[in-house]
Formats: C-alpha cells, structure tokens, sequence
C-alpha cells in the first residue's frame, strides 16, 4: 500500500473545504454523487484548453450551481455572454441525456483568478500545453518552475513530469523543485493539481505542489 496521500484530501475540514456542497434528502446521495462526477469530468473535457483550475458545485433540491475559476474568464464568457450561455445549454442538454437527478435550474458563475502563476491547475495546465506544442520539456519545467517562484505568496514548489519525455522509448520520471514543500503541516497552505499531456508518441503525466505558507486561526 502507497503512503501517498493527496494534499487536498489531507487537509479537508482543516484549511480546506469541500468541492461540492449539497442541500437536500439523504436518501439521494448515491445520484448526487454520480451527477456530480459525470458533470465534472463532462466540464474538465470540454473546458480542456480554457485553464480551469476548478469546478465546485452548490445544490439543492431545485437549483444546481457551478461555480468555475478560471484565469481566461473572456474565453468562457465570449462576445456579450453568449460562450457562457452556451454552456449552461449544453450542461441543461447533458443532465437531460444522461438522466441524472438534475435541477429545475442551473447556474453558472465564472470566476477569475487574479494570480494564475500561484495556481497549481493553472501551471499543470500551462506545462500541459508547452508539452503539447512540443517544446522541450526542460526548458518548459525550467521557464515555468521561475515563474511561479517569482510570486510573493509562493515560498516553495515542486513539478514532476513522467512518461515518455522527449520522445525516448524507455518511460522515465524527472522532478524540478525549488523552496520547500511541507506536506506533513495540516496548516500548511499546499496546492495540488495533477493533468496528462497528450502527445503522438503517448501521453506525458505532470504533478504540481505549491506551497503558500501556513494558514493560521484568525483568532
């Protein structure tokens, strides 16, 4: 058995809160769950190329709310609200396709992110598509790892790309860290993302910490 633990997961009800928040009968927990996974990795596919960092979900027994963070919120929105629309329409037409215990209404809110370099989901998604674009995955970890370290908030971090880098036939791992990451504090403020690059010759996996110092009581 691994003794990995997610940092997320880790830290839940300590610095962190849930991603989905539900308001209704218990009895219904099972299709909750089930509408919840199925809509997010519906929206993880179809937001692929739009930096989503996360999906969190409100409900009740009439209203389903999505709430998207994002550092490109333009793209999402489009010209006068139509990319936004659009979307709550397709998320309407997938619940009904699916028949998943839906809402009578569905909103969407998206919401900027005012430092996407301090964001894990953005910089996975970032080395994502410097990977994509084929650039050297080196000076792609290299540019990236400067970037997030150039933040004031940002006291440590740590990538790890493994698979088939540069195209060499046999699979291997290689990590970039600089500062410190502390992943056994519960107070300490650590962002986990992890993303997949597609590539023609198979697909590259990335992992992404930062750790933004430690959240302490307001008292």
């Amino acid at each position: 058995m691994t003794h990995i633990v997610h940092p997320y997961v880790h830290r839940l009800g300590v610095i962190r809160d849930w991603k989905s928040h539900w308001f209704g009968d218990k009895k219904k927990y099972k299709e909750f769950l089930k509408s919840d996974v199925l809509l997010r990795e519906f929206l993880e596919k179809k937001l692929r190329d739009f930096y989503v960092s996360s999906i969190e979900m409100e409900r009740n027994e009439k209203s389903l709310r999505i709430i998207l963070k994002t550092s490109r919120p333009g793209m999402i929105i489009g010209r006068s609200g139509d990319g936004s629309k659009k979307l709550k329409d397709d998320v309407s037409k997938f619940i009904r396709k699916q028949k998943l215990l839906g809402a009578e209404e569905v909103k969407i809110d998206i919401e900027e992110i005012r430092s996407p370099e301090s964001n894990a989901g953005i910089v996975s998604a970032m080395i994502r598509e410097g990977l994509e674009k084929r650039f050297p995955f080196r000076r792609v970890l290299r540019q990236t790892i400067e970037k997030v370290m150039a933040n004031r908030d940002v006291k440590g971090a740590k990538i790890i790309v493994s698979g088939r880098l540069g195209g060499a036939e046999m699979a291997r791992k290689e990590e970039v860290k600089k500062g410190r990451i502390p992943l056994q504090t519960f107070r300490a403020d650590i962002d986990f993302s992890s993303e997949r690059a597609i590539l023609p010759y198979g697909s590259i996996g990335i992992k992404v910490w930062i750790y933004k110092g430690e959240v302490f009581d307001k008292k």
